[in-house]
């Protein structure tokens, strides 16, 4: 007689060790109209079943590779790639299911990070911005590159590490591209124009956000000098805690003094601001990508940490530091914006970015004084801006012979009794002025009482005078919030602002 009982529990337990049997799953970053770095060991991974045999086809090599998950269902290999062309390939993953990966490029990737700048999409998103960048109906319509991909991360936070984002991989057509980082798409498309090869680009980036938002916890806190930052985000804590009970009293109040009539209540719970908090970034949005070789990194961002603007000279070359370490990929090109002059901003920071320059290896900085706007902080022209990384790319990352790809950079000075010459790299073509006479030079004297000065450009240098400081020590370029400097190298390049002095600035006796 048949056991119908038992056939129920022999069914009920199959059942249970089949569902219990994972399938292989991929992480975000690898799918579907993926670019992966050319003539590189990328790595591909993923999830499935403990001690799982998985077998790998990649479309550019007829040999399999065959892997076994480790015993908590990771796994990762490491696969070498062609030199990179228009051809696509679909990549088999294949265990207990079988995914096919379509329309993969092999050409050159880069991250794109920083704050609403970076952010800044191509045209207009769902009324959060005013207007897209310059002529952004015409630049979305002539988008159609398929062979440039974009992949944008979905903004989270955690105060965890995560090993995944959400987001996809698309072809850079119209329909794709205006809610894109317009800054990362302007640079992508020079590169594709220029270097010819398919481009992956992955923006990471989230308006309003600091640069310790983007570091890890770890290398926040066993640095001595970050330890206020944390400290600061406690507090933050503690007083949005302390809002909150108080928001509750009051409604609990409201609801008695109104009869339980809510709609009486005008009350508004306070906003937590997640994304400004210490590491949360890092977390979500920077941990999860560090498996995806790339070629470098661009970045965009500071004006949310100006009023910490001396920190930032050591937290930014931090957390470039930090990023290249848990990529593993070496001293990859890291190319950033010093940000543009507006209302709300000081000299302080940009002069910290400057800085950076000589304490973050194999980088290089775009100056944007000429392409700012002194009431948006959200400049428009992200054109300029986004070539200009690309300049920088170009020239240190793939060699391109004879490119200028940087402004001015002040060098040294030498003080000639009352006047002062100033020294400068990438000017060996020659400096030129944009108007009449040169603007934003200012000098001063042993009193640290600085004066407005007239200057002069000599071949490559620039010699700074005024009969109100006979015996001059300092001169500053363009030190202030929104300075309209017209100093440029010949090949219309701006140069940066400066200081030659090293007097405590008022950023410095804030912090």
């Amino acid at each position: 007689m048949i056991n119908l009982k038992k056939i129920l529990v022999i069914l009920i337990f199959s059942g249970a060790n089949l569902s219990a049997i994972a399938q292989v799953k991929l992480p975000a970053l690898v799918g579907d109209n993926m670019v992966l770095q050319q003539n590189a060991k990328v790595n591909l991974w993923g999830w499935a079943s403990p001690s799982e045999k998985i077998n790998i086809q990649l479309g550019w090599q007829t040999a399999p590779i065959e892997i076994t998950t480790n015993t908590d269902g990771t796994w990762k290999t490491v696969v070498e790639t062609p030199q990179g062309s228009e051809k696509k390939y679909n990549i088999t993953i294949e265990a207990t299911n079988k995914i096919i990966l379509h329309n993969v490029l092999i050409g050159e990737v880069w991250i794109c990070s920083g704050q609403s700048n970076m952010y800044f999409p191509l045209g207009k998103e769902d009324g959060t911005w005013k207007t897209g960048v310059i002529n952004y109906e015409e630049e979305i319509a002539n988008a159609t590159y398929p062979n440039i991909r974009i992949f944008t991360v979905l903004t989270k936070a955690s105060p965890k590490p995560l090993d995944d984002v959400t987001g996809s991989w698309k072809e850079c057509l119209p329909s794709n591209v205006k809610t894109f980082s317009a800054v990362a798409y302007f640079f992508g498309r020079n590169l594709h124009h220029k270097l010819n090869i398919p481009i992956g680009l992955i923006s990471s980036s989230w308006g309003g956000t600091k640069a310790e938002a983007w570091t890890s916890q770890n290398v926040l806190e066993e640095n001595p000098d970050f330890l206020s930052i944390l400290e600061t985000d406690a507090n933050n804590e503690k007083l949005y805690q302390e809002k909150l009970e108080s928001y509750y009293s009051n409604l609990k109040k409201e609801r008695i003094d109104n009869n339980n009539d809510l709609s009486k209540t005008e009350l508004k719970k306070p906003k937590k601001e997640d994304n400004k908090t210490s590491y949360v970034l890092y977390n979500a949005m920077i941990r999860p990508l560090i498996n995806y070789t790339i070629k470098g990194a661009i970045w965009y961002q500071g004006e949310s940490n100006a009023e910490q603007s001396y920190l930032y000279r050591s937290l930014f070359p931090a957390m470039v530091k930090n990023w290249r370490s848990d990529w593993n990929q070496g001293n990859f090109p890291f190319y950033y914006v010093q940000i543009a002059p507006h209302k709300s901003q000081n000299p302080d920071i940009r002069e910290a970015q400057f800085l950076s320059l000589k304490n973050i290896p194999n980088s290089g900085m775009v100056v944007t004084t000429d392409v700012g706007n002194a009431t948006n902080i959200h400049p428009l022209d992200k054109q300029t801006v986004g070539d200009r990384l690309a300049l920088l790319a170009r020239a240190k990352t793939y060699n391109e012979a004879d490119l200028a790809y940087s402004g001015p950079i002040y060098n040294h000075i030498k003080i000639k009794k009352e006047r002062v010459q100033l020294f400068f790299d990438h000017a060996n073509s020659g400096l030129v002025k944009k108007g009449e006479v040169l603007k934003e030079f200012e000098i001063a004297g042993e009193d640290q009482l600085f004066y407005p000065a007239d200057a002069k450009i000599d071949g490559n240098t620039v010699i700074v005078f005024s009969s109100k400081v006979k015996n001059p020590v300092a001169v500053r370029f363009a030190w202030k919030a929104v300075p309209e400097p017209n100093l440029f190298n010949k090949e219309n390049l701006p140069a940066s602002p400066f200081r030659t002095d090293d007097w405590v600035n008022q950023t410095a006796k804030k912090e």
